[in-house]
């Protein structure tokens, strides 16, 4: 068995109220950034390092922003989240972070505060890192 793991994060788990909304939501706005849920049981769903599973506690509020490969991906990624259940939470543009921090914000249906950024041109040494379990 392998896994993809980045380099900071080990996982994110997010609570939330309907699986099922959820998958939905977080199964558009990944494909709009050329990514895909890699696991998927009744119980919980995961896509790298994000865990999402449903449970009788308090849905989760974070800000989870996720890379986008350019501009384009960061204007994809908001239609599908507002395709997909999410709302409205500033739409794609500059931010004044730093010089070419392009995002766009949506909220997931439990009212997390999820964003797609660009931050401009650069290499990736690597598209992840891959434990191999055995």
């Amino acid at each position: 068995m392998e896994f993809h793991k980045g380099r900071l994060v080990d996982h994110i788990h997010l609570r939330v109220r309907d699986l099922q909304i959820s998958q939905r939501f977080y199964e558009g706005v990944l494909k709009s950034l050329g990514r895909d849920l890699t696991l998927v049981t009744e119980e919980f769903f995961i896509a790298d390092e994000l865990f999402v599973s449903q449970s009788g506690e308090t849905p989760s509020r974070i800000h989870l922003a996720f890379q986008a490969e350019d501009q384009d991906q960061v204007h994809a990624f908001h239609r599908a989240a507002l395709a997909h259940g999410g709302t409205d939470n500033g739409g794609p543009g500059e931010r004044p972070y730093h010089p070419g921090y392009f995002a766009a914000y949506a909220l997931d249906p439990d009212g997390n505060n999820i964003e797609a950024v660009y931050h401009g041109p650069a290499e990736r040494s690597a598209v992840s890192v891959v434990l191999t379990v055995t």
